[in-house]
């Protein structure tokens, strides 16, 4: 995340990766102030073992679209609430990206929705998490269901 007051949003995907037995690493790494770390960070990240990265980030929101530029790996970008344009402009900075350096976008704040889409991206290619992710599914049908029930009742 680009700062440390994003980290609510940020803990929703967090959290969801831990749902499921997926480990992640939780930093505050600036695309404005810190660009050298990020550099060092996003494009090592193959070789250090992740498959996909999240990146929330508010205002300017260049966190995620930088971070795709600097790596193959799929990034999942995460639109902070602002205070001036309530995120609109987040949004607006990390769907806009140019050809060739996708970023996949998730609702301003949509932290836990960032978390479950790596967990699908990794799930393609693991059994075991695969197989947690239908009986997800399945659950939420389920949920579903029985608030239709309730309201028939």
């Amino acid at each position: 995340m680009g700062s440390d007051s994003d980290w609510p949003i940020m803990k929703a995907a967090a959290d969801a990766c831990a749902e499921f037995g997926v480990t992640c690493e939780t930093l505050v790494i600036s695309a404005h102030r810190t660009p050298q770390d990020l550099t060092r960070y996003a494009s090592r990240a193959y070789e250090r073992g992740l498959r996909v990265l999240i990146a929330g980030a508010g205002g300017a929101a260049h966190l995620p679209g930088v971070t795709a530029a600097l790596t193959p790996l799929p990034v999942i970008g995460v639109p902070i609430e602002s205070k001036s344009l309530k995120g609109l402009d987040s949004l607006l900075s990390i769907v806009q990206m140019p050809s060739g350096i996708p970023v996949a976008t998730v609702a301003i704040g949509g932290g836990r929705n960032a978390g479950l889409l790596a967990v699908q991206i990794l799930a393609v290619g693991n059994a075991g998490l695969w197989d947690k992710l239908k009986a997800f599914k399945r659950r939420l049908a389920e949920e579903s269901r029985a608030k239709n029930r309730n309201l028939s009742a």
